[in-house]
Order: C-alpha cells, then structure tokens, then sequence
C-alpha cells in the first residue's frame, strides 16, 4: 500500500507542484495518473521513490515512512520500487541482459556490480524476466541495435529481475508508436494481473488510461481533481482535469491529449 498524507512540494522558484496530496494505493490497483503537462504527474510519481522530495507531508509504502527512510533503509525500500523512463534509461552499448542484470544492484555489493559478476540464478531471473515481455532472443543482443519499444520492454524486465513491488512508469509510451504503445502497455497490463504488481503509470493520453486503468487519478495544477474508477472517468469529468470545455476548435485540440467522443 502506497499513501500520501498532507503531502506537498514547492520548487525553490516557488511553484507548487503537489498541493496537499491525500490519497492511498492499494496493492494491486494498475493506476494512472493524468493530466496537463505541468499538472504534477511526474512530481507526484517521483516522489514514491523519492527522486524527488517533498516539502511537506509524509508517503508510506508498506506501512513504512520513505520521507524519513535513510541509509541501508532506503536503499531496501527503493530495491522494491522499479522504476521505468520515458527514455529508457539502458547503457546502450552493452548488452540486453546486462541491462536486465543490473536491476540486482540492490541485492550485491558495489565491488561485485562494478565488475558484473552475478550469481547463476541471477541470470536465470533475467532471463525468465525477458521471456516474459517476449525479447528472450535479444538477451546477448547489444541494447542500441533495439528499436524503441523493445529497449521500453528491456526496461519494464529490469524492473521484473529487480523483484519489485511497485512499477513507476513515467510517460512510458511518450515516444512510442501506437503499435508498439499497445505492446508495451499490454505487457504492464500482464505483469499487474498475473504477479499482482502494483503498477502506477503516468500518461497524457487518456483514451489509453480508459482501456488499461483500473482506476484514473487527475491532477490538475498539484492538486488531485479526480479519483475514482474508469467507468466514472467520463468526458465531464476529463474536461475538469484538464480545465478546458469538451468541445474544442482544432487549435485547443492540440492541447487537449484524449479524444472526444462523438
């Protein structure tokens, strides 16, 4: 379980980008964070793991406070939080597996990573977890040579070798065509229901929240304007998350990431 209590951040230029934030994750739930960008999405997803810290307010995951963790405890609490990028994040000129591999830093010493030494059943994990998003063949293939929705895929693997508990998923399909944006939420979809992951995604299109959320969380300026399962997510409310009225001329269409339903 993942909850936010009276959580804020305040940017040293004095922007607000969380506001108050009180809400909990349960075990399980495939949620999606939506909203404008600038809304608060990432601030919001970062903070979980804390690549970014809050100026006020406390986040447990697992009953356990991550705002005050430190040392070997939130080096433990962050081994549990797999976290995949927009961009990857892949050391492009080694190998597939090697990439995988290196989501079991958290489990070794800094010596024995440095060198890339891993256990034997350490290789089998990445290569049971690279099975499962179906890129098994590419293991001994160098990440560079993948075309992007493979190397997202690689990266969704780490997370599986890693053992987490939570995927993070920031904008993970920004820059993915639509085949290979279904192939990569498919995949997150799979993992969340077959290993009961908890899988929190932010995304700017919200006809893809619709068809893989189980529950949708607006944010709008820092502060959450929708929570609740997808089928009361409907174009009303979508307008309120994103302050602008349905119906939009081509110019606010540009703006506006979902389509309206005619």
């Amino acid at each position: 379980m993942i909850e936010f209590q009276n959580v804020s951040k305040t940017y040293p230029n004095g922007t607000k980008g969380l506001k108050d934030i009180n809400v909990t994750i349960n075990p399980g739930e495939f949620v999606v964070i939506v909203g404008l960008s600038g809304a608060g999405k990432s601030t919001f997803l970062r903070s979980i793991n804390r690549l970014h810290e809050v100026t006020e307010g406390e986040i447990f995951v697992g009953g356990t406070s991550i705002t005050k963790a430190n040392g070997k405890q939130l080096r433990r609490m962050r081994r549990d939080i797999g976290m995949i990028f927009q961009q990857f994040n892949l050391v492009k000129r080694t190998t597939v597996i090697n990439n995988v591999l290196s989501g079991r830093v958290g489990y070794h010493s800094t010596f024995r990573t440095m060198l890339g030494i891993y256990p034997k059943a350490d290789t089998e994990l990445a290569l049971q977890s690279l099975e499962r998003v179906n890129l098994v063949e590419k293991a001994y293939t160098r990440s560079d040579q993948l075309s992007g929705g493979q190397q997202q895929r690689v990266s969704i693997a780490r997370t599986l070798a890693q053992e987490a508990k939570v995927i993070l998923a920031d904008e993970p399909v920004a820059s993915l065509d639509p085949l290979t944006t279904t192939q990569v939420m498919d995949d997150l979809k799979k993992i969340n229901q077959e290993l009961g992951i908890t899988t929190i995604v932010n995304l700017h299109f919200i006809d893809i929240a619709r068809q893989y959320a189980t529950r949708i969380i607006g944010l709008n300026a820092g502060e959450i304007v929708f929570d609740g399962p997808v089928e009361e997510a409907t174009d009303q409310k979508l307008a309120e998350i994103y302050g602008q009225k349905l119906e939009t001329t081509e110019e606010e269409a540009k703006e506006v990431p979902y389509v309206a339903t005619s």
